[in-house]
């Protein structure tokens, strides 16, 4: 189990970022806490259900297996 958060910041290829607490780019201002899963998979289903406009990734870094983009 893992707490994982959405960057709210943009990344330049237009995604936002789904991160698990122990990555490096875990982000620290500027985010939406998802809450604690047992992988990204849910942890991205949440933030693109509370955030349906966005373009949803997981971290290529933390959320590999999420990781589309």
């Amino acid at each position: 189990m893992a707490n994982y958060r959405l960057n709210l910041n943009q990344q330049l290829n237009g995604d936002y970022e789904v991160h698990k607490d122990d990555c490096r780019y875990y982000p620290y201002r500027n985010y939406d806490y998802l809450g604690t899963f047992s992988s990204c998979a849910p942890a991205v289903a949440d933030a693109k259900r509370k955030h349906p406009s966005k373009k949803i990734n997981g971290c290529y870094y933390c959320s590999n297996a999420c990781h589309t983009s």
